[in-house]
């Protein structure tokens, strides 16, 4: 079992890193457009000095494993260095070619391919290097978020599609780097998506209770103390799928208009029926 999810893990990796190979190949490179990371500063260097993207990323790479040998730690560099050199040997021998003329549709797609290859990536715990090493290191030394930096760092890049390729591209790798986030977020939410609901009632507490036991699998009841009244309550904690959650809020205002009802979107659940 331990052997097989390793080849899983391995598989997925491949999968994850080819489909960036393909988003810079086939859609970024041909058209240009630098979108952020170490693959992005290649697009940018092709642009300029002519060197092959694959040749800069390796180049890339090297120095952030280093970087991240002598500042992170065996851990770190254990989790990015496959990934490191395997992208570039997959844009080495993934064919580059304009698969497109419409530099919007381009971006879109090489946007989608990218967000769900990174999203595979931190799925499986793994890294593909490049920008996202400096960032851990001012994390561990500054106490830099590694979010913000991060940001910094690829808006830095997009900002130099101006000089390079002119407004225009400037725009479109603003518009992919945004599809890239939005498609991230769909992916490692998954198809999975699931609402925590937690309910209070004040005159029909019983009422929605009963309900809620015949019609839906598992809840949770917990005794809270309000800050106002310092009357002793009991909440209702639920978790519900994405299609059944408009239909559990009209249900419970049926039984109850005021019900005080707070609803947050929860992206996995673990163990259980629904974890509780």
């Amino acid at each position: 079992m331990k052997k097989e999810k390793t080849i899983y893990r391995y598989l997925l990796l491949v999968v994850a890193t080819e489909l960036i190979a393909i988003a810079v190949n086939f859609f970024y490179a041909p058209i240009n457009i630098a979108v952020g990371g170490g693959t992005g500063i290649a697009i940018l260097l092709e642009a300029i000095l002519k060197i092959p993207t694959a040749i800069s990323v390796l180049v890339i790479n090297v120095i952030m494993v280093i970087l991240a040998w002598i500042f992170l730690g065996k851990a770190q560099v254990k989790r990015i260095i496959i990934g490191s050199f395997l992208l570039p040997v997959l844009m080495a021998i993934t064919p580059s070619f304009k698969l497109t003329n419409n530099s919007l549709l381009a971006v879109i797609i090489a946007g989608c391919l990218y967000g769900v290859g990174v999203s595979l990536l931190y799925r499986i715990n793994y890294s593909a290097g490049g920008t996202t090493v400096p960032p851990m290191i001012l994390k561990k030394y500054f106490f830099i978020n590694p979010t913000i930096s991060l940001l910094v760092i690829d808006m830095s890049i997009i900002v130099m599609n101006v000089f390079v390729s002119g407004m225009e591209a400037f725009l479109m790798a603003a518009f992919s780097q945004l599809i890239t986030t939005l498609v991230m977020q769909a992916t490692e939410a998954g198809l999975d998506l699931k609402y925590q609901v937690e309910i209070l009632s004040n005159q029909y507490h019983a009422e929605i209770k009963e309900f809620l036991l015949a019609n839906y699998q598992g809840l949770t009841l917990y005794n809270f103390v309000g800050g106002y009244t310092q009357e002793k309550k009991e909440a209702i904690l639920l978790i519900v799928d994405r299609q059944e959650y408009a239909q559990l809020i009209a249900q419970i205002h049926q039984i109850d208009p005021d019900a005080f009802i707070i609803s947050s979107r929860v992206m996995k659940v673990h163990g259980g029926r629904w974890g509780i």
